[in-house]
């Protein structure tokens, strides 16, 4: 019987073709561990991969649940599912809110869009936004005030820049580059948890050089002269990149 550091390994890497030899040897899809299920871990993970979907496809074939049909289709990118939704209930799908365990940007009460930004779903995304998805909604506020940013927050400095593509889409979609917040959580409840205050999308970006975000300088500066430009319409004057301290 595979042991729950081996399943929980196999989620953190992405790993789907152990994951199947783990699953088929009896790992269970369904049972929770240290409170969590399988696929909590793995949409709380922090690696950010192309074998995300496959992860979480093959969790779901071995009796693996995720409850909201909406949020499945976006963590699955399955843009034809969620088109059918938009079809039944726009204005339902467009509004919904949900809460989720994550290891960077906190989501508490965010949209779909926001889901969208984080994954990397970009068929999803760019079907929620031809339907009319807000660009800038407002993810909810905490009980300490932090929170409430809007989506391209959570894809300014994600893991190896994996939602570099998301953060490009809704910026040419409109997303406001002035919206600063008072305060957000970065990896809530996990042992890098941050609280980043007085935050906007550049200021955000630019928080990939604190150690504890492992992000890489280079993606890190990309990624601000991409913001820099389309906000100030010049490009980035960029200083002592590498860092020659740090080097």
């Amino acid at each position: 019987m595979p042991s729950e550091s081996d399943l929980l390994g196999a989620i953190e890497t992405h790993g789907v073709e152990e994951l199947h030899s783990l699953l088929r040897s009896g790992a269970s899809a369904v049972d929770t561990i240290n409170g969590f299920t399988p696929v909590e871990y793995l949409t709380s993970g922090y690696l950010r991969s192309s074998r995300f979907v496959a992860c979480l496809g093959v969790l779901l074939d071995a009796g693996g649940v995720q409850h909201d049909a909406e949020v499945r289709a976006v963590l699955l990118d399955d843009s034809t599912t969620l088109e059918g939704l938009l079809r039944d209930n726009k204005n339902e799908v467009l509004e919904k809110r949900v809460s989720m365990r994550a290891a960077f940007t906190q989501c508490h009460e965010v949209s779909l869009l926001h889901l969208c930004a984080e994954f990397n779903s970009m068929r999803c995304a760019r079907v929620l936004l031809e339907a009319g998805a807000d660009v800038n909604a407002a993810a909810g506020i905490d009980e300490h005030g932090f929170g409430g940013q809007t989506p391209l927050f959570h894809a300014v400095n994600s893991n190896h820049n994996y939602c570099r593509p998301a953060m490009e889409l809704l910026v040419e979609h409109g997303a406001s580059l002035d919206v600063t917040i008072a305060g957000l959580v970065w990896g809530q409840e996990m042992d890098w948890e941050t609280v980043i205050l007085a935050v906007n999308p550049l200021s955000y970006a630019q928080c990939g050089l604190y150690r504890q975000f492992h992000r890489r300088e280079s993606d890190v500066y990309s990624n601000l002269a991409f913001l820099y430009e389309h906000r100030y319409r010049k490009a980035l004057h960029v200083r002592n990149v590498p860092n020659k301290y740090l080097a």
